[in-house]
């Protein structure tokens, strides 16, 4: 894992170097085991690396022989050794023992389509002086980062929007829908940034820029598909099952460094230990966070599969007073963020850094295994609603919810009623809370937001595709929005300012496919989700860790809001500069603050997404950030 940036310019223009260390240097955190840059006539490559696999000739950024080709790469791509051997077998020496070399020379046999024979997650530049091209790609599921920017001076990139900002070029402007898209869902989606000038490319998507002629293109390269499974049986299906996943575990273990897991006591993460542990030739190093709020702490499942297995196995209880890691994970965000597991996720990362760099976690289980409790409630909607005569459905709950007062209990059930499908499945994804959207900003900022666009982003991913049933239409939306925009961004965010890797096994793209096929009654069967994994692994873990129903990564905000950290919060979101930001009503700020408070709404999760956006403000818009030399630039608001 490592951290990466560069620029080629436009008309031959000489590469600054020094920019190009400044750059570098902001992502230190990224990899702090070395730096290395590569500047030649308009191009400049720069890397950070977290040295995992080859420790000795890996060092990057990397060339071909004669020099005509260079890279600088950002993950880990676990079938390098077939792959090597595949271009052995078609003449290409190897100077390293490294997959950056791997992707380097697959790009010479393949060019772009080199990206499809790539089993892992990964994002990385190429520089191609015979053809003249900048080639980015990231992974299929958007595991790694890269932002980039495109302006008169030619394309930038990096790992982090942080590096960008380095070039005085790249211009500060506020994306105003972003800032919209951020209130309503808790994160900026691709390919918007916070910034308008810069752009995220897409997960499973390769970028083309040519100095030459400035045009620059982007391309999806690869998409899943579902299918209803064929006549296997149900214990053939969760027998080959068993055999994907413990070969996608074992692919993730390979590593030169110490290697160990996060393990929360769900049935992800305890299957990917249970897994590991089948495999290592010594006992796994486990990580857990817990909290003293019995009803959010995970602490005794995790302790019962860590048993289990004997594992070696530490663990850590998150409390309020956690909050002051707040301004520094702004810092590191470079965009609002309001994931609160943000706050646990960053200190069981701290946690198993200080014993290994390498950590495997169960992200993605749930969007590919049907594990979201909202699955069941969105198919109980749909079975109940969508399915009954249209005299009889929308129109007489779309009446009633007019004519309900938004304030009033139940008001935000007759409008799920009121919705179609996917609108519904919209408004169960946004942030919730008692107050409009429109309500919390100021007159200035409401206009500048613009309308909210409702459900036409979730419409957008599914147009024009054929979809198995309304299940897999969930699966995928979270896939394309909620998997690499929250959870993926959340995890690679907090790990690697503590310089640690993590890994998703349960993301490898073999086994996504293998899950895509499974029928769907060994997806949620009677109102269980995940039942096949369940079955596949039941025999590795105690039974109360299969038979628990999902918990979920939560934070117990609404105490602590109401208790030690209401003080800190009121501070953030009521004192003078964030009315001199003109951007949240401080009056209505107050009175959600006053309702959550009085307990008879919780509101904290709408107070936790205004508490990031205001640090994030002070971090990047108005302050000059702790990280930062005094006298850089800082961001410009100004209208799209």
């Amino acid at each position: 894992m490592c951290g990466i940036a560069g620029f080629v310019n436009r008309d031959g223009r000489p590469a600054d170097g020094g920019l190009l260390r400044a750059m570098t240097d902001a992502i230190a955190h990224r990899g702090p085991d070395g730096d290395g840059h590569y500047v030649a006539g308009p191009v400049a490559l720069g890397h950070r690396r977290l040295a995992i696999i080859d420790l000795v000739t890996g060092a990057q950024p990397m060339g071909n022989e004669d020099g005509t080709v260079w890279i600088t790469y950002n993950g880990e791509v676990y079938n390098f050794a077939a792959l090597r051997t595949e271009l052995e077998a078609r003449g290409f020496a190897f100077r390293t023992t490294s997959d950056t070399e791997v992707i380097l020379r697959a790009w010479e046999a393949f060019g772009p389509d080199c990206v499809e024979r790539l089993r892992g997650m990964f994002a990385f530049a190429i520089w191609d002086a015979r053809k003249s091209v900048l080639f980015l790609a990231r992974d299929r599921f958007g595991i790694k980062p890269l932002v980039y920017t495109c302006n008169d001076s030619g394309v930038a990139f990096a790992s982090e929007l942080k590096a960008l900002l380095e070039d005085e070029t790249v211009a500060r402007d506020l994306d105003w829908p972003a800032l919209r898209s951020y209130l309503t869902w808790g994160y900026v989606p691709n390919p918007a940034t916070i910034f308008g000038s810069i752009r995220k490319l897409p997960p499973a998507s390769y970028l083309l820029f040519s100095p030459r002629t400035g045009k620059l293109s982007v391309t999806r390269y690869w998409d899943l598909r579902f299918a209803e499974g064929d006549g296997r049986s149900d214990a053939e299906w969760i027998d080959e099952l068993r055999a994907v996943l413990a070969d996608a575990v074992r692919c993730h273990m390979v590593a030169d460094v110490p290697v160990g897991a996060f393990l929360s006591g769900g049935i992800d993460s305890s299957s990917v230990v249970a897994l590991m542990s089948r495999t290592a030739a010594r006992p796994v190093r486990t990580f857990s966070v817990g909290f003293r709020e019995r009803e959010y702490d995970e602490l005794p499942y995790a302790a019962q599969v860590a048993a289990r297995h004997r594992t070696d196995h530490r663990e850590f209880v998150v409390e309020p007073d956690t909050l002051a890691i707040l301004p520094r994970l702004a810092w590191q965000f470079d965009e609002p963020f309001a994931d609160a597991s943000a706050l646990p996720t960053y200190y069981v990362s701290k946690v198993a850094r200080e014993h290994v760099k390498v950590a495997l976690s169960g992200d993605g289980g749930d969007e590919s295994f049907a594990g979201y409790r909202r699955y069941l409630r969105a198919l109980g909607w749909h079975r109940w609603l969508d399915r009954t005569p249209a005299s009889l459905g929308r129109p007489l709950w779309r009446r009633l919810a007019h004519a309900v007062p938004s304030e009033l209990r139940g008001a935000g059930t007759l409008r799920l009623a009121a919705d179609g499908p996917l609108d519904r499945y919209a408004r169960m994804m946004r942030i919730p809370g008692l107050m409009a959207l429109d309500d919390l900003l100021t007159p200035q900022a409401r206009a500048e937001v613009g309308p909210d666009t409702g459900a036409e982003w979730f419409h957008s991913f599914i147009a024009g595709r054929d979809q198995a049933d309304y299940l897999t239409t969930l699966q995928y939306i979270d896939m394309q929005t909620y998997l690499p925009e929250d959870i993926l961004t959340k995890v690679d965010r907090t790990s690697m300012l503590v310089s640690l890797e993590t890994r998703v096994p349960l993301l490898d793209h073999v086994l996504v496919e293998f899950v895509a096929n499974l029928p769907a009654r060994l997806k949620l069967h009677d109102g269980e989700t995940k039942y096949a994994l369940k079955r596949a692994v039941a025999d590795l873990l105690p039974e109360p860790v299969v038979r628990r129903r999902k918990m979920g990564f939560g934070v117990p905000l609404h105490r602590w809001f109401r208790g030690a950290s209401e003080d800190y919060i009121r501070e953030v979101l009521l004192d003078d500069l964030t009315r001199r930001h003109n951007v949240l009503d401080t009056q209505s700020v107050a009175r959600v603050l006053d309702e959550h408070r009085s307990g008879r709404r919780d509101l904290s999760v709408q107070i936790w997404s205004l508490v990031c956006l205001e640090l994030w403000w002070r971090t990047w818009a108005k302050a000059a950030p702790s990280r930062r030399e005094p006298g850089r630039p800082t961001l410009t608001v100004a209208a799209r």
